[in-house]
Order: C-alpha cells, then sequence, then structure tokens
C-alpha cells in the first residue's frame, strides 16, 4: 500500500524541449511523507519545470526585446467557450504590432473547478472523479470545436495524459486526507497550460507562426508574506532570454497565474495572478503596452452596480489606479501595477465584448494641454468603497507625548494578524483611529485591552471603543489634496446629502481622501458625491404633485430646458416621480419626460403621498430632493413641515400653508431657519412676478416696508379692466370665464378670498401676526348668489345684479377715477385689507391692461414714488415659470453657478 502511494505522489515534469526533465518527489512539493518511502518514482507528464541543470544554451543575438512586442492578457470569461476562444485568435490576429505575447488564464470556471477537485480529494469525497472527467469533458468538445488534424490529436493525447496523471495525485491526496499548497497550485494551474495550447493551436491553424510558453519554465518567484509573492526579475530574465533563444516564434501564447519558485516547485501569482503575469512579462520584454481584455469597457469613476451614473475614465496615473485598487474598485491589483511602473509601460484595460471602446489608459500621469481649463472634475477621477468595516478608537490622555504608543497599538494588531485598512490620528495625540475588517474587529479589541490593560486600570487610556457597521469612501485623483475647493466639495456633497462622517484620512500622497460613513449610508454617500463631481454641479431629484394645468405645464417647460440647463448651468434636474389624486409615476433613475401623460397612464400605481415622498427622497445618486407642490390642497400642504424635517426641500405656488393657521406657519418658518432645508412660495403670490423676492430683498437690505398696495388677481384685473364703457359686469365675467381667467365657479375669484390669502401671505412676510380672519374682504359675489346651488345658477342670475356695480363705475367716471379690486397691507397700522378701490386714470392701476397684476410697495426708500412690480400675473405657463424660477433659485443655493 505504501509503495502504491509513494508511487502515485511521485512525478516528471517532462519538459517542452527534447531529452530534458526533471523529478520532483513529493518532498520538493511539500506533500507530507510521512506514511511514504524515501524514494521516489518517475513516471511522464505533461506539465513542465526547467530542472536548474539544464545545460545553458548560448544566447543567439537574434534575441529581441523592446517596443516590437505587444502583451494582450485574456481572462477566463475572455476564453470562456470555443466561439470566445476563435474572437481572442481574432483579435491576436488583426493586431499590427510586430511581435505579440499573448497571457491567458484557464477558461472560466475552471481553475474553481481544480480547487473543487482538490477540495473533494481532501474531504474524500468520491465525486472528485466525476468532477475531473467534468474537466476532460469541458477541454475535450472546446478542442473539437475549434481544432482538427495533427493539431487536434497532439492536444487530446496531452490532455488524457494529464487527466491520468491528476487522477493519480488526486487519488494520493484522496487516501492521505491532505493535500500541500504546493500541490494544490500544481493542480490549479492545469487550466492554464490547457487553454494556452488551444489557443496557440488556433492560431497556427488560421496561419500564424506561434509557439506556447509554460511560464514556469521562465517566470521565478519567491514568497512574500501573506498570499502574495515577488518577481525575481533578474533569474526570470536569464531564463526568458534562455527561452526566447530556442523559440524564435514572433508570437508567443503564455499562461498565466502560474510561475515556480526558485526551488521550481510549481506555484501560482495568486489573487489576479494572470494580469500580474502579463504585467511581469510586459516589463521583461520592456513592451510598447500591456492590454488588459475584460468584460468590461473600461475603468469606471466608479461601481456600476453602485451608481448607475458612473463613466469610463479615458485615462488614470499609476498612482491613481493603484489608489482605486486598494480601495475595492474593480480595476486592477495593485501588485499588477508595479512592473510596468518602471519602464513607463502603459496598461489599456479594453472590453473584448465591445471592439469599438477605446478602454481606458493607465500611464505615467497624463499631461493636460490647457492648465487654464483644468476643474475640479480634472483632479478627482473616480470613488470606491470598501465595506465591512470596523472603527477601532483607542483614546486618553496618557497617550500625548508618549513615545511608543502607536507602536504599541499597531504592534498588537500585528499579533492578531488583523489588516489596518485605514488610520486617523489627532494632531493633540489624545486619540488614534484605525479601520480594520470587522471579522478582525473583536481579535484586535481583545489584544488591545491585554495588552493596555494597565494603562486603563490607572487611568491614562479612557477606553478601547469599537464602532460597528462602518465603510471607507475614497475619493482618487492627481494633486487633489493640494487643490483648493476639492475637500470642501467632498464634504458639502456629503453634508448635504445628510452623511455623517465618522474619520476622516489623507496622505500627503495628494492621491486621495478617505472618509468612514455609516455602512448603511455608504451607498448614497458614494452616489452623492458621485453625482457632484461627475453628473452636474448640482443633481436634485423632483417630485411633482399635482400634474394639473399648473403642473403639466411646469413638467413640459422642464422638459424643454433640460438638457439647456445641464450643459450650460450644470444642473441637473430629475424628475423621479409624478403624483395626482388617484395614481402616481414612480421612477428610479428620472422619467422620461416627453411621455410622462402616456406613462402615468399606462404605469402608474395607486397614489400614496407618503410613498411618494419616500420614493423621491430615498434615491442614493442624488444628493438633494425637492418636492413642488402644484395643487391647491390644504392636505398637501399639511406635510410641508415632516418633508422639511427630513431634508426634503419643498417649492408652490399653494397658497394654503402660508395663509392657514397662523401657529402652524410660524412652526413652519421656524424649522425652516433652523434646518439646511429651503422653502420658495414666490408663485404663490403674483404667478411669475418676483413678488415675494423683490419684498425679501427689500427687507435684508434694511429697508422698511410701509404699505404694500396691488392688483393681485389677474382674474380681476381682466373683468375690471374691460369693464368699461356700457358693458354689462355680467357680460365680462361671462368673458373672462370663456377665456379660462376665472376658476370653474367664479365666485371663488369675486369672493376676494384668493386675494385676502396673498395679502396674509405679505402681512406675514412683514412679520405682522394676522389670521386670514383678521382680514376685511369686500366680497364682489352678490348675496343673495353666494348660496347659488350650481355655477349655471349662478351665471343666469348673475345680471339682474348689474346696476350696483354699474352705478359705482360711473360714479368713479364722473370723477374721472377707475375701480380696481386691490389688497392692502397696511404694515405701520398692523392691518390688512381687500376691497374695491377708486385710482385717478393717471394712477399706474389704472394703465393696466388684460390680465395684469400690479403691486407698489411704498418704503422709507421708495417713499415718495413706491417701487412697482408689474407684469402678467395669471395663466398657467408664467404661474409654472415662477415655480421654475424658484426651482432654479434652489439649485443656486445648492452650489450651482449663478447665470
Amino acid at each position: 500500500m505504501m509503495q502504491r502511494l509513494s508511487k502515485s505522489l511521485g512525478f516528471a515534469y517532462q519538459m517542452r524541449h527534447p531529452h530534458s526533465f526533471s523529478v520532483l518527489t513529493p518532498a520538493a512539493i511539500g506533500f507530507s511523507t510521512r506514511l511514504v518511502k524515501s524514494e521516489s518514482y518517475n513516471f511522464k507528464a505533461s506539465s513542465s519545470v526547467t530542472d536548474v541543470s539544464t545545460p545553458e544554451v548560448s544566447m543567439e543575438s537574434s534575441i529581441v526585446k523592446g517596443e516590437t512586442w505587444s502583451i494582450h492578457k485574456f481572462g477566463g470569461t475572455c476564453v470562456g467557450t470555443s466561439q470566445r476562444i476563435q474572437n481572442v485568435a481574432n483579435i491576436v490576429m488583426d493586431d499590427s504590432s510586430e511581435r505579440k505575447l499573448v497571457v491567458v488564464s484557464a477558461m472560466s470556471k475552471v481553475t474553481d473547478m481544480m480547487y473543487d477537485l482538490i477540495e473533494k480529494a481532501q474531504s474524500r469525497d468520491d465525486s472528485y472523479l466525476l468532477a475531473l472527467d467534468a474537466v476532460f469533458e469541458k477541454h475535450k468538445l472546446t478542442a473539437l470545436d475549434l481544432l482538427d488534424g495533427e493539431e487536434l490529436a497532439s492536444f487530446l493525447s496531452t490532455l488524457t495524459l494529464d487527466i491520468n496523471n491528476l487522477k493519480a495525485m488526486l487519488r494520493a491526496i484522496y487516501i492521505a486526507g491532505h493535500g500541500t499548497e504546493s500541490f494544490s497550485a500544481f493542480v490549479a494551474g492545469h487550466g492554464e497550460l490547457w487553454s494556452a495550447q488551444i489557443l496557440s493551436s488556433v492560431l497556427r491553424k488560421g496561419g500564424v507562426d506561434c509557439t506556447w510558453m509554460d511560464t514556469r519554465d521562465v517566470l521565478i518567484v519567491t514568497p512574500a508574506g501573506s498570499n502574495q509573492v515577488d518577481p525575481d526579475y533578474e533569474e526570470s530574465e536569464q531564463r526568458l532570454d534562455n527561452w526566447l533563444s530556442k523559440n524564435p516564434s514572433k508570437v508567443v501564447v503564455a499562461t498565466g497565474f502560474i510561475a515556480s519558485t526558485p526551488q521550481n516547485i510549481p506555484t501560482t501569482l495568486k489573487r489576479d495572478g494572470s494580469d500580474f503575469s502579463a504585467a511581469i512579462m510586459g516589463a521583461l520584454f520592456r513592451a510598447r503596452q500591456v492590454t488588459i481584455w475584460t468584460d468590461v469597457d473600461g475603468v469606471y469613476s466608479a461601481d456600476p452596480r453602485k451608481v448607475s451614473e458612473a463613466v469610463i475614465l479615458n485615462t488614470l496615473s499609476y498612482q491613481e489606479a493603484w489608489e482605486m485598487s486598494y480601495f475595492g474598485a474593480n480595476v486592477l491589483h495593485p501588485r499588477t501595477i508595479i512592473p510596468v511602473m518602471q519602464y513607463d509601460i502603459p496598461i489599456v484595460i479594453r472590453n473584448i465584448f465591445n471592439l469599438s471602446a477605446p478602454g481606458t489608459k493607465i500611464c505615467r500621469e497624463p499631461v493636460l494641454e490647457n492648465e487654464e481649463k483644468q476643474t475640479l472634475e480634472t483632479y478627482v477621477k473616480g470613488f470606491a468603497t470598501i465595506d465591512n468595516l470596523a472603527l477601532v478608537n483607542v483614546e486618553g490622555t496618557g497617550m500625548a507625548g508618549v513615545p511608543g504608543t502607536a507602536s504599541a497599538i499597531f504592534g498588537a494588531v500585528k499579533d492578531v494578524g488583523a489588516n489596518v485598512i485605514m488610520i486617523s490620528q489627532a494632531s493633540s495625540e489624545h486619540s488614534v483611529c484605525f479601520a480594520v475588517p470587522e471579522k478582525e474587529v473583536k481579535a484586535v479589541a481583545k489584544a488591545l485591552e491585554a495588552r493596555f490593560r494597565q494603562a486603563l486600570n490607572a487611568g491614562r487610556l479612557s477606553q478601547i471603543a469599537v464602532i460597528p457597521n462602518c465603510s471607507i469612501l475614497a475619493a482618487v485623483g492627481q494633486k487633489m489634496a493640494s487643490t483648493p475647493g476639492v475637500s470642501a466639495t467632498l464634504f458639502n456633497a456629503l453634508a448635504k446629502a445628510k452623511i455623517n462622517v465618522r474619520a476622516i484620512a489623507q496622505g500627503c500622497s495628494e492621491y486621495n481622501i478617505t472618509v468612514v460613513v455609516k455602512r448603511e449610508d455608504c451607498v448614497r454617500a458614494l452616489r452623492a458625491v458621485h453625482s457632484r463631481f461627475y453628473l452636474s454641479k448640482t443633481s436634485i431629484a423632483v417630485g411633482i404633485i399635482g400634474p394639473g394645468l399648473i403642473g403639466a405645464t411646469l413638467l413640459n417647460q422642464l422638459r424643454d430646458q433640460a438638457a439647456v440647463l445641464k450643459e450650460k448651468s450644470k444642473i441637473d434636474l430629475r424628475v423621479m416621480g409624478i403624483i395626482g389624486s388617484k395614481k402616481m409615476l414612480l421612477s428610479d433613475t428620472g422619467i422620461n419626460l416627453f411621455a410622462w401623460k402616456e406613462l402615468l397612464k399606462e404605469k402608474g400605481e395607486k397614489a400614496d403621498l407618503n410613498k411618494f415622498a419616500h420614493h423621491v427622497h430615498g434615491n442614493h445618486f442624488i444628493p438633494n430632493t425637492v418636492l413642488v407642490d402644484c395643487t391647491s390642497s390644504t392636505e398637501v400642504a399639511d406635510h410641508y413641515h415632516d418633508w422639511l424635517y427630513t431634508g426634503i426641500h419643498v417649492i408652490t405656488p399653494n397658497k394654503k400653508a402660508n395663509s392657514g393657521p397662523l401657529d402652524k406657519y410660524l412652526k413652519l418658518r421656524a424649522l425652516q431657519k433652523q434646518s439646511f432645508t429651503h422653502y420658495f412660495y414666490e408663485a404663490t403670490v403674483g404667478a411669475g412676478l418676483p413678488i415675494m423676492h423683490t419684498l425679501r430683498d427689500l427687507l435684508q437690505t434694511g429697508d422698511k416696508i410701509i404699505r404694500i398696495e396691488g392688483i393681485f388677481s389677474g382674474t380681476l384685473s381682466y373683468i375690471f379692466n374691460n369693464f368699461v364703457d356700457t358693458r354689462a359686469f355680467s357680460e365680462v365675467v361671462m368673458e373672462a370665464k370663456a377665456a379660462g381667467y376665472t376658476e370653474p365657479d367664479p365666485r371663488d375669484d369675486l369672493a376676494g378670498t384668493d386675494v385676502a390669502r396673498k395679502v396674509i401671505i405679505l402681512a406675514r412676510e412683514c412679520g405682522l401676526d394676522l389670521e386670514l380672519s383678521d382680514i376685511p374682504v369686500q366680497s364682489l359675489v352678490p348675496d343673495p348668489l353666494k348660496e347659488t346651488a350650481s355655477v349655471d345658477d349662478f351665471m343666469q342670475q348673475l345680471p339682474s345684479f348689474d346696476s350696483d356695480i354699474a352705478t359705482k363705475r360711473q360714479a368713479a367716471e364722473d370723477a374721472g377715477e377707475v375701480l380696481r379690486y386691490v389688497g392692502v397691507v397696511d404694515v405701520n397700522n398692523q392691518k390688512g385689507a381687500v376691497e374695491l378701490k377708486r385710482y385717478k386714470k393717471q394712477h399706474p392701476f389704472a394703465q393696466l391692461s388684460g390680465s395684469d397684476n400690479i403691486i407698489a410697495f411704498t418704503t422709507e426708500r421708495y417713499n415718495k414714488q413706491p417701487l412697482i412690480v408689474r407684469g402678467p400675473g395669471a395663466g398657467a405657463q408664467v404661474t409654472a415659470g415662477g415655480v421654475f424660477s424658484d426651482i432654479l433659485r434652489l439649485a443656486s443655493n445648492l452650489g450651482a453657478p449663478s447665470y
């Protein structure tokens, strides 16, 4: 039994060069030999490692290195099927480079299958034989698809021999119940051997003079700590020269991932080993370029699975790629970049499934053509995150100025084998904070408490605190740390998204700013900072409440201006939801405003205002949210306080909140002043006219308001502008209704309540604590018609009351005056009124036409001649325009440029 096991374990690596082979014993690969005799038994195997004792072959002068060589690396996905292998061959043949080295991984999932074989054998699971048969069939079928003739026969012969040898080796593992790392590396590396041989055969079939390289014959590495190896460049270069002297082909297909130790024992390059292989080969060949072929278009500015708006970066410096890789970006392993940096060899990341995409070029720091055009975005290239971390905070007054404290802390961390991701220390030396993987934090805390037990008991250290559920967000870019405004912009974006930063680290390398946030905030933080630097200067998620006349008009205005605002003003307005009284339409990325009516009709769901607000505010890639209330609903207005409290901005033409109960109004305004949220309501008084803006400017610049008087109703302005000569009042009202100037029930306009609400809003803005009931209102609705059942009845009976108001008009005309329906705020006497007044024909109020509004501000500065604001005050277009203006004002307050 022992003898048979020993024979199974011993194996020979027959070299691809004739008459030369070396013997590798179980001891050489680190396999336990306690159950076997010390002798070894040889049998032929197809895999080879060059024997150190191989006679040297003189180097030929024809060995060529340098920029004539280009390196291509194709990962497992790229060679996952026979069709994809053929695509790889086509790409190689289309490359015009004089010489090409092609590094390949194992076919997709094969490396995992090989490790699974070892796991099954060690567990004495008989299914390892079936799993090995599956590996054989996968490669056999691939070869049958791609090869024929001698190439096919040769490969199948090699494959069969390799599989038989693997069966014997795995049988030995099965019996012993254990396999070493070296043995695992040898078994796992077969996937690369097979894919390299298949691809080289396909290239030869296509007429290419090609050979394949078992990189274990060339690439020598030594262990370098935890799960890493260091290339021996000097030895590897000598072996490469030796290999090239014997294999002068201009196209070489090389195995990725695998290598040998200085003792010629098979090993691997560990994580992302094939990329590392390509970079090492690029350095050894002094190649012109290394192209890493993958299944994405290049390096993204952020993880596209978390940030749907992530963009492909055209270029990255070596350091930027290094930083992004370290912080979890799916770029390259940091060690992949090291070999090519020395020789300034660029790495290009390209998509094998999208050849039209140029990819991302990683090279020495690019020279910016126009220094004057550099912006903050120029310096910030991308963002990356690391999840599942915990912060450990060691603090105490006894730490300040005590040499060796930090050394003791991190010595204890090292002793438990934990990996420190980030360190932050205040200049006061009162505390040291660092991040470790969450799975390691218990061991770290226990080690620190043991190490500093005496200091804790004596009070020199106050605590060793663990903060779980953390994530790291890193912003990466060249020289950004020394560029004024970058850090401020980053933290401003986080603040506006209401993200609390738990720790900060910024190195002198000027290539990254790192912050620690709560794990549940990480994606929102990532999207907030990415949108600030990459989408637009200001991005706002918009929810439209009430897609009626004004709401629909606003949506059309947003549709027409969105592209212009994004391009010229860097304002990105995304309508994330539209809600009516019965249905609502929600979107995660933005509603198509060219088809919102159809979408609301076809895909709308039952209206739920709370769900609507949560959805619009709950998106994670736009940091700012505004709800626009285009209704006249008191119920909707009652939500403003809660929305502002949760960080949602509110914009509205709805007068109910500002003219409602005084206590609610004061509570709302107090919250607005205390929070970072904005509440804009310009359109509540003058539709599209800047009445509130003008009043606010006067007050903020120290002017004192004496009196505000104006024609605030576009409907009543139209009626009295046309109530001239012998025209009947009812006739003009009917005309206004037909033209769409009045509410469906004209009594809503004629009653004067709407004007009274505007008077209250202005009075409260001036500091008067008035209720709506405090405003005397002169109604134009005859008393007998106030309770009339229907609108039609009202309109039919109105002519019978024309004589009363006609008499007033005649009296005014006799005095050279006109009638105007006005609202008045008397600030000095702290009162307001809504009434029908007479004005001289020379007065500005008498000069109106159509449905224009006019407001006169009498102040200490504008005392002798009031400040006049005049213009259209009614209609969906101007009202929606006033709301739109407030949205742009919000964007300006959030950081957008002013134009």
